[in-house]
């Protein structure tokens, strides 16, 4: 399958409290088949989110895990996802296409 490569960084900037370590970065890369540099941009285009980082933050786990689901079908567990995941991302869907037919309309 055709995928779009990507590097993942997650690097640990602050403790709850004052104390404690901070966690070196976490970095792995990952597929997916969709563009979620695209996924992001929308997301943070319906102003759901408070910030655009929390819209960036939604759509990269969403895809993320959305992934992990599709690539594995024989774990009884993760497929536990599957019908809500699939729910979450028509409804996505849908709502992007509304959203682009009333600016036609403008």
């Amino acid at each position: 399958m055709r995928q779009h490569r990507y590097r993942v960084t997650l690097e640990h900037l602050a403790q709850p409290r004052a104390e404690g370590p901070l966690h070196p970065p976490l970095v792995f890369e990952d597929g997916n088949h969709d563009d979620i540099f695209e996924i992001v941009e929308r997301q943070r285009a319906t102003g759901r989110f408070g910030t655009e980082d929390e819209a960036a933050a939604f759509a990269l786990g969403l895809k993320l895990l959305g992934e992990a689901v599709l690539r594995n079908r024989q774990d009884a567990l993760l497929q536990q996802f599957k019908p809500a995941l699939g729910e979450v991302i028509r409804a996505l869907k849908d709502e992007g296409k509304a959203r682009a037919a009333a600016k036609q309309v403008e």
